[in-house]
This record gives structure tokens, C-alpha cells and sequence, in this order.
């Protein structure tokens, strides 16, 4: 029959390598060895997943493998037997993988090979995938007919930005064609056998349950999900094995079409689903359409390849030319309003010396104004602009940015000079980045840049002003001094329930979008993802209830909701969708509250890591005593007002604590008369057991001692 003795031979062989991969690391370290992937709270995410199976020790794993093999690889010549069979190859070779684990937290350490993902990285596609940045992900497989193929079609998906998870021969092929591999770069070398597709397996129904809320053990739900949500796709090069169609089969399962060149019988086209295409040229146009996936391109008129997959990329001293840096020399980014008649639409002005002019590795004065006019702009645009400049400027391969304002750094590397990258460039990118996003409000923009050095430090003396007068105002910015809020529900494409309020005091949980983005965006698209929410019937201050905004979030989180608080962690609190920046819980000791951050991975005083807190919320749910949040809401005078303020944060990692530093103990001195709060705050330095943590909090007078308990 086929296909269907492809699969299931397929299946029979993942089945045997992973009943000899468990009975060899049984025999080694025994049945009750505890079985834990790293930096996760769903571990054996497949066999979660799809079974609702806890697994704690390698016997759970083989009780597990018994049930792969009477449930799911099933043996009838009907195409559900293909999908069940597809799956059950997916967890044995989740079982294969798991087994390197045993023994090490790091198997692939030293090779060129990623192996499994952490939590916090499948937390960080969060705000690329909703916005479009990440619009789809491919997995590559096996060797193309050649090292050129290999590399078109690797860069291809990468400049569309495309997240490329490779495995087998290809990986190989794209290190002889010196493509730039990593996380974030985009490109994954995800593992050398075809059992490490259940990598990227786990990551996606990991992503089904932290964003999407998905239960264990509800495969309608998974399948549903990723194929609805996550917009995935295989490419598979020839020959294509038994074992690789019957990952196929489990891929087409859930919702990801298989695109390949094997044009042999076992091969029959499905459309939509299994394509066979022998002209591997065509693969990217023809996946894009499988999966309906439409990519909106913007044309910038530089020599280097531009796209999102760029902006993790990372420039070393050794491979840059020169160092842009606003800590040592002037630099600096401004956007300013100007009238339609002071403007010349594109014209970028550069004053002063190019990139070669100067000695190679050395500093270099660069500013850069980008002046805009238009009917509908506003000066409050200005600052919403120029965060974006980051993101815009880290899209050029070769060019790497951080910072804003006058505290920018952009390295350009070597390579993107030799390909001809210029300081006008930079310019190029601005116009058409700023033209193509905010075209609603835009009508023309120029961009003058000048790296004289004795002139920037006047132009940076003048962009300060502006930089105080700005602040001032913000400063000034609190959720009683406006008359709206906005929603954010940008999320809701990955986590459907879930409604971020956005307010002066309180920026959405990813950290991404402030009140005045929210404002801008709505100018900007007034159908879109921020609506206005009016703040005209109060209910209670204290923990800011609102009629109107307990209405919004019934109707933009489609019934799911009927309550939220604004300023509170126990009584109806705002839910999270998976990509917040922070995550905060009750720590029972203390009467305080412990923050971690995304980045940091060590245990906290509730016992948890990370991982462990934020499984307790997410998926648009509310979860009182844990709640996501961005990092610098904590510094804000709302932050958990309705328990006392900033003042029950009790414990939080130190590179967090140094990070919001300065604004925190301002807001702290402010609210308790207290100095340098930050001090009398615990951190990983300090203690990670909650006994511990209650003297040192003693010790130093912190707040929370004398605060009343949890009204729990």
C-alpha cells in the first residue's frame, strides 16, 4: 500500500531505537532515575502533550513507550492510522532524545548541534510571532543536491524571515557556505539525526500551552492549535527514508505540509499537505502558498540582505570596522516634526567623513536626525519612532545596534563594509523602515546624519534638551492626568482570550508597547490591535476597577473575561499570554512578593524557577497571587497598589534589580521615605531559600515588615 507501509516501517524503527536507547540508560542508572529536561515545567513536552502523561523517571518513559505502541502506532490503511502513527513517531523519537539527557543537562555541549529549547526561548518568539516579524517556521531535512541549493534556500527563508530549524546533512552544507547559525540569528542546527525533529516538536506544543492554554492529554486542542496558529512546514530533500515519512505523517498531523523532492512511489502528492516539487528552486514560493503564508516586503536600498532574522545577530570586536559609541564619543538618534515645505521626501544627508575615511576597529561620532511631516503627525510619535530604530537598524546583516537616544552603539562588521555598506546606509534603512510603518501618518522624511565630531557635540547638547523637555512630560504622565486607556490585543494570535490594558503607569507584559505606543498604534490603524478603553465610571481606585474597562475586556477577549484589576495581584488580575518579560508570586514567608525575569534561569524562594512560575499563568487565564508583567512596571507606583505597592517585592535576580535600579529606588524613596530600597531587596547573591530570605528582610528594615499580611 505505499505510503502507508512507509510509515509504518518508519515508525517501527523509531519505536526500536528508542525501546535500545531507554533500556541502555536504564541498565546503566536504573528504572527510578529521574528523567527532567532543562530550563522547562512541561517536561517529555510531547508526551505531555498528546498523552497527558506526567514523566518523572524512566520508567514512566517506558510505560509511555508501551502505550505508543498499542494506542498510537496503529496498523490500519486508513490515513488517521498515518496521522496516530505520525504522532507516536514523534514521542519515540521524543524518548530517543530525552535518554541523552539522563546523565547530562548538556549532551550537545561542544557540538554544533541546539538540541532541546528552554522555556525562554519559546517565550521569546512570543512577540515575533504575533507581530509578524517570525511569520512562519520551516523545518529543513537532510542534504540538498547541493552546498548553493543548500544556502538559497537557507538565506531565502532567512531574509524572509522565516525561522529555519535544521537537520541532517544540511546543517553541514550551511557550515562549509559560512551562513551564520544560532538562535537568534534564526537559524537552528537543531540536531545530525532525524529523532531530533522532536526538538521541534516539543517547542510547538509547549507554545500551544503557554500561549494558547492548551490542556494535556487534549490532542483535538493541539492539533487545532498548530495548525490554526502556529504556521510551520516541512522541507524534505531526497531520498526521503521510512523513518523521515513517517515524521512527515506526524508533521501533516498537525497542520505543517511536507515539501519534497523525492518524486519515488512512496511519495503520493497530497495537496496542501504532501507536495512533490523536484524543482528545489521553487521550494520557497510553493511553501509560503501551502501554508498561506503572505509576507509583506519591504524594499530597502542597501548592498546587504535585510530582514528580521538579523536582529539577534551579534558583531564581535575581531569582525567589526568600526564602533559607533555613544559612551565614548557623541552619537545619537532623533526623530523631529517638521513642516511639509521644510522637507525634501528622501533625501539623506551626510556631512562629514565615510567609513573609508576612518582606521578600522576604532570609535566613531555619528548622529542621525529623521526629520517627518504630515497632516496627522504628532510630536508625541517622536520618541515611538525612535525605539523602533533598534529593531529597524539590527534588520541589516552585518549591523549590529543597541541603545537609544544618545546612548546608542552600532558596530558594522567587516563583511557588510566589503559588500559595500555605507554610513548613507543607515540612512536608506531609516526612510524606508519609517515611510513603510508609519506611512498613515508620514508623509515625508529625510534623514541627516553628520559624523564631524566637533559638530555632533552641539547637536547632541541639543538633542538633550529635547531628550529633558520630553521626559518632563512624561514624567507628568499618570493614569489620572488622561482620559483613555488603550487594549493591546496583538497576542490573541497565538493566546485568544487574553486583553492587555495599557495605561501611562502600566505598559503591556511584553515590555513592547507603552501607552503612548498604544496611542500611536491606534492613529495609526484605527481598526487595529490598540482601541481606546474610556475611564469614565470608577469603582474602586484602589485596586483600579473600571465599568468601562471591565466592558472592553469582555468584548475584546470574546466573553472569556468579565472582571479585571489594573493595580492588583489577588483580585481579579490582568491576565498573561506567555510572552511577559517578568512573572511575579506570593512568597508566604515574608508577605512579599518574588520576581524572576525571563533571562534568568536559577531557583527562586517559592522553590520555582522561571519556567515553574509562569506555568502557573498564561494562556489568557487569571491566576491571583501570580501575575506577568514587564520589567519596568515594577518601578511604577501602581505596580501591586492594591497590596501595598513596590514595597511587598521582596526578592528578584540582582542583574534585574541592578537593571531598574535608579527608578525603583526614586519610586521606593517616594512612597516609603525609604533610601536605596534596592539594598534591602533579596537576590540570588544573597539567599534562595525563603528562611534565609526573612532575616536578611529583617535585618535591613525592608518595608514589607511592617505591612499588614495577604488578605488571602
Amino acid at each position: 500500500m505505499g505510503l502507508f507501509d512507509n510509515v509504518f516501517r518508519g515508525s517501527d524503527e523509531m519505536y526500536e531505537k528508542a525501546e535500545q536507547a531507554l533500556s541502555e540508560i536504564i541498565a546503566k542508572v536504573g528504572a527510578d532515575a529521574p528523567v527532567q529536561m532543562p530550563d522547562t515545567a512541561y517536561n517529555c513536552a510531547c508526551i505531555l502533550a498528546y498523552m497527558g502523561r506526567k514523566i518523572e523517571k524512566l520508567s514512566d518513559l517506558k510505560d509511555a513507550l508501551d502505550v505508543i505502541r498499542t494506542d498510537w502506532m496503529t496498523r490500519e490503511y486508513r490515513t488517521k492510522s498515518v496521522f496516530t502513527s505520525g504522532i507516536g513517531t514523534a514521542m519515540a523519537a521524543e524518548i530517543i532524545e530525552v535518554c541523552k539527557y539522563i546523565e547530562t543537562s548538556t549532551p550537545y555541549e561542544g557540538t554544533k548541534y541546539h538540541g532541546h529549547f528552554s522555556d525562554a526561548e519559546v517565550r521569546e518568539l512570543g512577540v515575533p510571532l504575533v507581530t509578524g516579524d517570525i511569520p512562519g517556521f520551516v523545518v529543513i531535512i537532510d542534504e540538498a543536491p547541493s552546498d548553493q541549493e543548500a544556502f538559497d534556500l537557507i538565506k531565502g527563508y532567512q531574509s524572509r524571515g522565516i525561522f529555519v530549524f535544521l537537520i541532517g546533512g544540511i546543517i553541514d552544507q550551511a557550515e562549509r557556505m559560512g551562513i551564520n547559525m544560532g538562535f537568534p540569528v534564526r537559524v537552528v542546527a537543531t540536531g545530525k539525526d532525524i529523532w531530533s525533529v522532536s526538538h521541534v516538536i516539543s517547542l510547538c506544543d509547549r507554545a500551544a500551552m503557554i500561549f494558547g492554554a492548551i490542556q494535556p492529554g487534549d490532542f483535538d486542542g493541539f492539533q487545532d492549535y498548530t495548525f490554526q496558529r502556529l504556521r510551520a512546514f516541512v522541507n524534505a530533500f531526497a531520498p526521503v527514508n521510512d523513518i523521515t515519512v513517517a515524521c512527515g505523517g506526524g508533521a501533516i498531523a498537525l497542520g505543517f505540509p511536507v515539501i519534497t523532492n523525492d518524486d519515488e512511489d512512496k511519495t503520493w502528492p497530497v495537496p496542501k499537505s504532501l507536495i512533490v516539487n523536484t524543482n528545489t528552486q521553487d521550494w520557497i514560493e510553493t511553501s509560503l502558498e501551502a501554508r498561506d503564508i503572505k509576507i509583506k516586503i519591504t524594499n530597502v536600498d542597501i548592498p546587504v540582505a535585510f530582514s528580521n532574522a538579523f536582529e539577534g545577530e551579534i558583531i564581535r570586536r575581531k569582525d567589526m570596522l568600526v564602533d559607533i559609541d555613544g559612551s565614548r564619543v557623541d552619537c545619537l538618534e532623533l526623530v523631529q516634526t517638521k513642516d511639509l515645505h521644510e522637507i525634501e521626501d528622501h533625501s539623506i544627508i551626510v556631512e562629514g567623513p565615510d567609513l573609508d575615511d576612518i582606521e578600522p576597529g576604532s570609535k566613531m561620532s555619528v548622529t542621525m536626525i529623521v526629520e517627518v511631516a504630515g497632516k496627522n503627525m504628532q510630536p508625541d510619535f517622536e520618541s515611538v519612532f525612535e525605539r523602533k530604530f533598534h529593531n529597524f537598524i539590527n534588520c541589516a546583516e552585518g549591523v549590529m545596534h543597541t541603545g537609544q537616544r544618545d546612548m546608542i552603539r552600532i558596530r558594522v562588521s567587516n563583511d557588510a563594509y566589503n559588500a559595500g555598506f555605507r554610513i548613507r546606509h543607515l540612512g536608506e534603512i531609516l526612510y524606508a523602515k519609517v515611510k513603510g510603518e508609519y506611512d498613515a501618518v508620514v508623509d515625508k522624511c529625510q534623514v541627516k546624519i553628520c559624523t564631524i565630531p566637533e559638530k555632533n557635540k552641539e547637536i547632541r547638547a541639543m538633542a538633550n534638551d529635547v531628550f529633558n523637555k520630553r521626559d518632563e512630560r512624561l514624567a507628568n504622565l499618570t493614569d489620572e492626568s488622561v482620559d483613555v486607556f488603550y487594549t493591546c490585543i496583538l497576542c490573541q494570535a497565538f493566546s485568544p482570550s487574553h486583553v492587555c490594558i495599557v495605561t501611562p503607569e502600566r505598559l503591556g507584559l511584553c515590555g513592547a508597547v507603552s501607552w503612548l505606543d498604544a496611542k500611536a498604534t491606534n492613529e495609526l490603524d484605527p481598526n487595529g490591535p490598540c482601541q481606546i478603553v474610556t475611564k469614565e465610571r470608577v469603582m474602586d481606585e484602589r485596586i483600579g476597577t473600571y465599568e468601562d474597562v471591565d466592558e472592553a475586556v469582555n468584548k475584546y477577549s470574546h466573553g472569556a473575561l468579565e472582571h479585571v484589576s489594573l493595580y492588583s495581584l489577588l483580585i481579579d488580575p490582568m491576565t498573561s499570554c506567555g510572552c511577559f518579560e517578568c512573572i511575579c508570586g506570593i512568597e508566604p514567608f515574608s508577605n512579599g512578593v518574588v520576581i524572576v525575569n525571563r533571562e534568568h534561569t536559577g531557583i527562586t524562594p517559592l522553590g520555582m524557577t522561571f519556567s515553574e512560575m509562569a506555568s502557573m499563568t498564561g494562556g489568557g487565564v487569571q491566576t491571583p497571587g501570580f501575575m506577568g508583567h514587564g520589567k519596568h512596571f515594577i518601578a511604577s507606583k501602581k505596580f501591586l497598589k492594591a497590596e501595598g505597592g513596590m514595597g511587598r517585592v521582596v526578592w528578584m535576580p540582582k542583574a534585574l534589580k541592578e537593571q531598574i535600579r535608579d527608578k525603583l529606588n526614586a519610586a521606593a524613596k517616594d512612597l516609603y521615605g525609604v533610601d536605596d530600597f534596592c539594598s534591602m531587596i533579596g537576590d540570588e547573591t544573597i539567599t534562595e531559600y525563603p528562611e534565609e530570605l526573612l532575616n536578611f528582610l529583617s535585618e535591613n528594615g525592608h518595608p514589607v515588615m511592617s505591612m499588614e499580611p495577604f488578605d488571602l
